[in-house]
């Protein structure tokens, strides 16, 4: 079994219902939810919102303050157009613009916005890589 993989990211959110209601606009379907988590199903991945204080204590650190934005989220799209489109729904869903969707010194196009906890996010289309039909990335040897 490989072991350079990830299975699931949680993030801290302050309150549940807002997060919700924010990857619920931008079109995420929850799997499941209990007890104050929430999970979304991603492709083999699972992407969990759990609030900060609850997290903070199931980690073995209660009451620690959990900081935010030092880590990058990212999606890939085919084309800069589906990069524009789920820039734009990320804030149409309350998102924070961090730096809009413009050529990059790669040769990509990329834009990076915060939800509503401060966790980071890039939109990004990537012309070295590609998606297959489940939407996975493509790293060409």
């Amino acid at each position: 079994m490989p072991v350079n993989r990830v299975t699931m990211i949680t993030l801290g959110v302050h309150d549940i219902g807002r997060s919700r209601g924010f990857y619920g606009a931008l079109g995420w379907e929850e799997t499941r939810a209990m007890d104050g988590v929430v999970f979304y199903q991603m492709g083999g991945m699972v992407l969990s919102l759990f609030r900060l204080g609850p997290l903070a204590a199931d980690q073995g650190r209660p009451g620690a303050e959990l900081g935010m934005g030092a880590v990058t989220l990212a999606q890939n799209f085919r084309d800069t157009s589906e990069v524009d489109a789920g820039f734009a729904r990320a804030l149409d869903a309350g998102a924070t613009a961090l730096k809009a969707p413009a050529e990059t010194f790669w040769g990509g196009y990329s834009g990076y916005f915060a939800d509503p906890d401060g966790h980071v996010w890039e939109l990004a289309y990537n012309p070295h890589w590609s998606l297959d039909d489940s939407g996975r990335t493509v790293i060409p040897e």
